[in-house]
């Protein structure tokens, strides 16, 4: 596991948004293609941001996300379909091809569908984050880390849904979905490199638990430790808990 910690989170922001630009246009040197995972929330405002200012062909470029609240429209607010047209695909030129998560349709529909299509598309890098209760996508603590599926039906715990309506993308507790499709622990980590991206003193703890615990899925983020190309992106706040030396270079 490669670590950067960088003093803000426009820092942080940009030094994983660069890499990613780089890891994509290596793939595509070597494959013709690159084949992503993108992440949404707050923690990946800034390295988007970086994303689209890098100079990458997205004609060779197909698309996957993490996760979608069940039964949310894509005219939410909170809408991961409708945050990744605004921040991603409105401002880049069109990909090879998008697959965003429908959750307005029968979930083992969507599932099915989507697992056909990512089984074709080994993925080359993956974005992520971590959420304040530790969880990868939606795969909030005890995470199943055994599931081959690519993709699967989660409930929400009350830490994660606490979190989606602290960071204003709802009205209120109430209305935060209590369930939604997540890409699966095991094919997040099929991914040949991983950059997360993690700002913010508020997840500290999950920071340092993901980091410091050993691998368990009560600290579902921990998995990464295990991944051979995982880069991991800080800022000062979200590390301020580490016990391990800080600025370790993560290329």
């Amino acid at each position: 596991m490669n670590i950067q910690i960088s003093k803000t989170a426009g820092e942080l922001g940009e030094q994983s948004g660069r890499k990613a630009g780089a890891l994509i246009r290596e793939a595509i040197a070597d494959r013709g293609q690159a084949n992503v995972i993108l992440a949404t929330g707050t923690s990946q405002f800034a390295t988007l941001q970086q994303l689209i200012r890098e100079d990458i062909d997205w004609s060779r470029v197909v698309m996957f996300h993490l996760d979608e609240y069940i039964g949310l429209p894509l005219s939410h607010p909170a809408s991961f379909r409708k945050y990744l047209q605004e921040r991603f695909l409105d401002q880049v030129s069109p990909l090879k091809a998008v697959h965003l998560i429908n959750g307005e349709i029968d979930p083992q529909a969507e599932i099915r569908q989507l697992s056909n299509l990512i089984g074709l598309h080994p993925i080359d890098v993956a974005l992520a984050g971590i959420g304040e209760n530790g969880h990868l996508a939606f795969n909030d603590p005890p995470a199943d880390f055994e599931t081959e599926e690519p993709y699967l039906i989660v409930n929400l715990d009350a830490a994660c849904r606490r979190q989606q309506f602290n960071e204003g993308w709802f009205p209120s507790l109430e209305d935060v979905p209590t369930q939604a499709i997540s890409m699966s622990v095991r094919q997040i980590m099929k991914s040949r490199h991983i950059i997360c991206s993690v700002p913010d003193e508020r997840k500290a703890r999950a920071v340092k638990d993901t980091l410091e615990q050993p691998v368990s899925n009560l600290f579902p983020a921990s998995i990464l430790q295990s991944h051979p190309a995982c880069y991991v992106y800080l800022d000062e706040d979200s590390a301020r808990l580490l016990a391990i030396e800080t600025g370790q270079n993560a290329g």
